[in-house]
């Protein structure tokens, strides 16, 4: 199985992980890995929608996701990872799957939340799951499109 990228986006699938992201990574399934999303069945279909045509999406609670993953159900596709929220990762990381990198793209403002760029806004249970997950040996990232330069997410968050 080639996990080819994993993404934090609060969109999930629009026009940069639909068209900017999938063409440039050459990608052939989308995976997004969000409990309550795998539940909903609105949400789930606007996510058809705005998934390119020839690409396949997988919408999957996390750990049906790791158990697809480490069964080797999608070993000859290129995958993009996406989920809103970075403790989604930690928990794929925990039940075995191996992630060298995550980008960080965008996450929308609330009340809740302080900035660290103009499109990455966190609480700090986030924070503390971005320091858990670079402990562990994930590369964090941030690049909102292909085209932008990539910038260590972990000097951003200090």
């Amino acid at each position: 199985m080639t996990i080819i990228a994993n993404r934090i986006d609060g969109r999930l699938i629009h026009g940069q992980v639909a068209n900017l992201w999938t063409t440039k990574l050459g990608i052939s399934r989308i995976m997004v890995i969000d409990d309550e999303v795998a539940e909903n069945p609105i949400e789930k279909s606007g996510l058809k929608l705005a998934t390119p045509a020839g690409v396949k999406l997988s919408v999957l609670p996390v750990a049906k996701a790791a158990e697809n993953i480490l069964a080797g159900k999608y070993d000859s596709q290129r995958l993009l990872i996406v989920a809103r929220k970075p403790d989604r990762f930690l928990r794929l990381l925990e039940a075995g799957v191996a992630l060298d990198s995550l980008n960080v793209g965008n996450m929308s403002q609330t009340p809740e939340t302080h900035s660290i760029t103009r499109s990455i806004n966190v609480v700090d249970q986030d924070i503390q799951v971005f320091h858990q997950l670079a402990e562990k040996g994930v590369k964090l990232t941030a690049q909102m499109v292909p085209n932008d330069p990539v910038e260590d997410f972990m000097k951003l968050l200090k």
